[in-house]
């Protein structure tokens, strides 16, 4: 990976939900409580998404896609941004119930939506009747909406990479149901057992949101390099991810403390009541 646990912090990646939103299964990656704040443990989260990472590019280099899932509203452009950057289906607008679930009906009405482009881009519409054509726009805007990013999506996805778990609960269940293993940016106030690899950070901040797909864009990247030339690079090894620090400029302290040494406020979720 091209980042640190000093990237990590300068994120805020180590901001969790306030205590009173904490789910005990997420105990084992929580370093402390601050403030009111679960402080999530960086050097599990590098490790994990060290490991999260590795398993992503080789099932990239496998020849197998993954699906980019986020829809809340901090993480949409950055899951447009980072899925169209590296040519992977994503669900950014919303997740259809069903898509992975009930997929060859969904798939049809993908195709249906897909006529209505090619009408569009070779005339059909102006020789139709304007009300007809009106009606027809009205359902492409919600078929936008719906079939965003997956359009072309003809066969299940390899994996799927989720932001916030409790945000997309119905695309867990799906995946999980049809044992689609799934890499996922889980905050403490969701139950990280449900998922494959579990990369456990910050899901409410822009910033967090950006390093961790950031992140995971460039594994795939680096799948996809393998996949055309699969001689020039080797496997990867997942070994000892966290190595002790050689001087004292490199011990990045994991604390409730912002990077100006301010003391953390009462809350960084951006969740309502």
């Amino acid at each position: 990976m091209n980042i640190t646990i000093r990237d990590l912090l300068d994120a805020g990646v180590h901001f969790g939900h306030q205590v009173r939103r904490y789910n005990p299964k997420a105990k084992k990656f929580v370093y402390d409580n601050r403030h009111g704040i679960s402080i999530i443990d960086l050097e599990k989260t590098y490790a994990q998404l060290e490991k999260a990472t590795a398993f992503v590019e080789d099932l990239v280099a496998s020849g197998k896609d993954i699906l980019f899932v986020g829809s809340k509203k901090q993480a949409q452009e950055i899951v447009r941004e980072a899925a169209n950057g590296c040519g992977m289906p994503y669900a950014a607008s919303r997740w259809l119930g069903g898509t992975l679930t009930n997929f060859s009906t969904v798939r049809r009405s993908m195709d249906k939506y897909q006529k209505y482009q090619q009408w569009e881009a070779d005339g059909t519409f102006d020789k139709m009747h304007n009300k007809e054509v009106a009606a027809i726009r009205r359902e492409m805007v919600r078929m936008h909406r719906n079939f965003e990013g997956i359009a072309n999506v003809r066969e299940m996805p390899g994996a799927m990479f989720i932001i916030d778990t409790k945000n997309e609960a119905i695309a867990v269940q799906e995946a999980r149901r049809l044992q689609i293993p799934l890499v996922a940016l889980v905050d403490t106030n969701s139950d990280p057992t449900v998922i494959d690899h579990p990369v456990p950070g910050n899901d409410d901040s822009i910033k967090s949101i950006r390093i961790i797909v950031e992140t995971i864009m460039d594994a795939v990247q680096a799948g996809l390099a393998r996949r055309e030339s699969p001689e020039a690079i080797q496997p990867r090894n997942v070994g000892n991810v966290i190595s002790e620090p050689s001087t004292e400029e490199q011990v990045v302290p994991v604390s409730p403390r912002a990077a100006s040494g301010e003391e953390v406020p009462q809350s960084y979720s951006s969740d309502n009541e």
